[in-house]
């Protein structure tokens, strides 16, 4: 097989989102399959954790247009907010719903429910310190005083913490954001409330509100300044390469550069940057599309490329969420039970 090869275990992705739905202890769980699902498969995630996610969210229309496609019928939240009235229009369309993160996103759903006499349904993102999406204080009450349901419904309201694994600053933002629901549900009522991803999950009980978005746990990795008792969790995808030739080492280097090999045998691995593995890889630069390596493997081998994407993005000073997503980018998945 001339692509990479990413064997994704479904078994462990199911055992890892019962871990966090039981450590939510009876909150909704949105399980974040934005990106392709983290490298892993959005559309085979999805359908793998049906009975246990309550519902998914994505980064963009599209995304959710995919998994409906797809036969995915659980509510999917899209957590960019629409820039266009064509992707307004496309989420009304796959029945998504859609982050509001301020008032210009309002008006430009208002304009598209408007448009095709249809009525959207929305969750509130309210900035609460990361500073990238979300209505801050005033934002939000210029929103509440002109918001009409009859278009509109907001059914949500939700933040995100940018130092999950920090106490205070996680204290300080829970605090803020109960401030923000207080505000918004004296105009629309009860909202379903959310602010822990995965490390919030883990921080404690009262980071949970009414629901959790689970994203880089489901896969079997943990954030920045996360642990947890070794086994609790599994990854679930490896990722392997096919030796494509082998050669006695005569002359010259190894690849691009002036890395020269010490003798002996080379091999070529059919893999390369363009596969999301990073260039810099150790003691020879990838090429595109292929790595040579010193060593006696010998032609259709198969290699392991990528076992433990913690121990990789360590490696090459990066985060566990890169490493997976860019593995997955040219793979052929194969899916496992």
């Amino acid at each position: 097989m001339q692509q990479t090869k990413a064997v994704v275990s479904l078994g462990a992705i199911r055992a890892n989102a019962a871990y966090f739905k039981a450590r939510a202890g009876g909150a909704r769980l949105i399980a974040v399959v934005k990106a392709d699902g983290y490298g892993h498969g959005a559309a085979r995630v999805a359908a793998a954790l049906r009975g246990t996610a309550d519902a998914f969210a994505v980064s963009l229309v599209s995304e959710g247009a995919a998994l409906r496609l797809a036969g995915v019928a659980e509510e999917i939240l899209v957590l960019t907010p629409p820039l266009t009235e064509e992707e307004a229009l496309r989420g009304l369309y796959y029945g998504l719903v859609f982050t509001v993160g301020d008032c210009a996103d309002y008006a430009l759903l208002q304009r598209a429910c408007r448009a095709c006499g249809v009525r959207a349904r929305c969750h509130l993102k309210v900035n609460t310190g990361m500073n990238r999406y979300g209505l801050d204080a005033d934002g939000l009450s210029a929103l509440l005083t002109s918001l009409d349901e009859k278009d509109v419904c907001v059914e949500g309201i939700y933040s995100h913490f940018y130092r999950p694994e920090h106490a205070q600053t996680r204290g300080e933002q829970l605090a803020r954001f109960l401030r923000f629901c207080s505000a918004a549900e004296e105009r629309c009522g009860r909202l379903q409330r959310h602010i822990a991803a995965t490390g919030g999950t883990l921080a404690g009980r009262e980071y949970v509100q009414d629901a959790v978005r689970v994203g880089i746990g489901l896969y079997g990795y943990l954030p920045q300044g996360f642990s947890l008792q070794r086994g609790t969790l599994t990854p679930a995808m490896r990722v392997f390469a096919a030796v494509a030739a082998e050669r006695a080492y005569r002359y010259g280097g190894a690849g691009y550069g002036d890395h020269a090999p010490c003798g002996g045998r080379l091999y070529t691995l059919r893999c390369g940057y363009a596969d999301g593995l990073p260039r810099a890889d150790e003691p020879f630069p990838l090429c595109m599309d292929a790595a040579v390596r010193e060593g006696g493997l010998h032609k259709y081998e198969s290699v392991p490329v990528l076992t433990d994407a913690d121990a990789a993005a360590q490696k090459y000073g990066t985060i566990s969420y890169e490493v997976l997503v860019n593995a997955g980018r040219r793979a052929v998945r194969v899916y496992e039970e």
